[in-house]
């Protein structure tokens, strides 16, 4: 008993491979909202502090 299998179809480039990105669960807000003109934040979280740091580059980085 042998069963053929269907040639595999390829994908066309610059096609995404899984549906859009969900958004995390909860309340929203921006990361300008947040820092305001500043660059950084200090964030305290159950009796620790944490820092809250964006780059010339736009990406966000949060320390310890």
């Amino acid at each position: 008993m042998s069963t053929a299998l269907a040639p595999a179809i390829p994908l066309p480039r610059n096609t995404p491979t899984s549906a859009a990105p969900q958004t995390p669960a909860g309340n929203s807000i921006s990361s300008r909202s947040l820092l305001g003109h500043a660059n950084t934040l200090i964030i305290e979280h159950q009796g620790m502090h944490y820092t809250l740091r964006a780059t010339r580059n736009g990406k966000l980085i949060l320390t310890k």
